[in-house]
């Protein structure tokens, strides 16, 4: 049998845990780093060294604390700083009963902002059954993956049909990345539709997500129409994409508010679930100090996390509740390690330009 299988780490990934712990000048350890923090194996398969057995098996009434607050941005708006990511669920092999029972749980715990999608599999409709009596206690966003109007209106219609609403809080343009932005910008594009559902009260707000082309987020910044951005941050894809450098700074120029994602760098594999339970792309024994990296973004209001089910749900809360800022030497070890992963990862969720 071999390593991977035995452990579930990849070659590289135990050859980058190593460069981390071992790293020269780096006097702050593992410990220090957060690297050894209860439950390290939250997001996926357990790695070696019996690292899963580290997980607390807690009561699903414990009370894990109350999650702290900030204002997203232009929107006014205070939300968790947490956020619950609905993709994980909705395209796994979890029933609709499944789904709606940990989005439950999540809201019940104090998780107000919730991301969805059309896209997300059964996510909508799992939720559109939670929401009939917890709709007041969410910042609900939802969104539209395309460059059209016509699109952009039979995705969002039916995005309010399954989610049961008659309007949302926010309503992205979907992996503006990949999006042809003179299309989506010209007449007939999606934008035109996303700005007049605002005016009709439909969503209160407008927003852009996405994983690459950092320039084209820029760009959307520039109309000054852009309440929120959902953007990929780790501290390895920001030596990859870099959107803590080449988007933040932009985005709070306009005060726009800001949300990261794919803070534990995604689903091993790429974006395809095929209703398959896949790990995170980021070593489990990572993820503590991943929170702290996110959260310690300058201008960011929150991160927005998917879980596989209950028990991940409350780690990420435990992950958000007790994550200090980084120190500076902490941030040096953690920019020298970053790099040595984004070498390894490269550019997986598209051309970087």
């Amino acid at each position: 049998m071999t390593d991977e299988k035995r452990t579930g780490v990849r070659d590289g990934e135990a050859c980058t845990r190593r460069g981390f712990l071992e790293a020269g000048g780096l006097a702050v350890g593992a410990g220090a780093l957060g690297l050894w923090a209860p439950g390290v194996a939250a997001a996926g398969a357990a790695t070696g060294a019996g690292l899963g057995d580290a997980a607390p098996k807690d009561a699903a009434s414990a009370d894990l604390g109350e999650i702290p607050k900030r204002v997203l941005g232009r929107t006014g708006e205070k939300v968790s700083i947490l956020g619950l990511g609905t993709a994980c669920m909705g395209e796994g092999p979890q029933d609709a009963d499944e789904c709606a029972s940990v989005f439950s749980e999540a809201i019940d715990r104090g998780i107000d902002y919730v991301d969805t999608a059309r896209i997300y599999g059964d996510a909508e409709t799992a939720l559109g059954r939670v929401l009939k009596t917890r709709r007041d206690k969410v910042f609900l966003a939802t969104k539209c993956m395309t460059d059209t109007r016509e699109a952009a209106e039979r995705s969002f219609e039916t995005s309010l049909k399954e989610l049961q609403v008659d309007r949302v809080d926010l309503l992205h343009l979907h992996s503006c990345g990949d999006r042809d932005l003179d299309q989506v910008l010209g007449p007939g594009g999606a934008w035109e539709y996303l700005l007049r559902q605002k005016e009709k009260g439909r969503a209160r707000f407008l927003g852009i997500t996405g994983h690459n082309r950092p320039e084209k987020f820029v760009r959307m910044l520039g109309t000054d129409q852009v309440d929120a951005i959902m953007v990929a941050m780790n501290f390895a894809d920001r030596h990859t994409y870099g959107f803590e450098a080449k988007v933040v700074p932009a985005a709070l120029e306009h005060e726009t508010g800001v949300m990261a994602m794919k803070v534990f760098g995604g689903i091993r594999g790429g974006f395809s679930y095929n209703r398959v339970r896949r790990p995170s792309q980021m070593d489990p024994i990572f993820l503590g100090i991943a929170v702290r990296y996110a959260l310690s973004i300058e201008g960011l209001t929150g991160i927005v996390l998917g879980v596989h089910d209950a028990g991940e749900l409350r780690q990420n809360i435990r992950y958000v509740l007790s994550a200090p800022p980084l120190s500076a030497s902490e941030l040096a070890a953690l920019e020298a390690h970053g790099k040595r992963i984004a070498a390894e990862w490269g550019p997986r969720f598209g051309p970087v330009a």
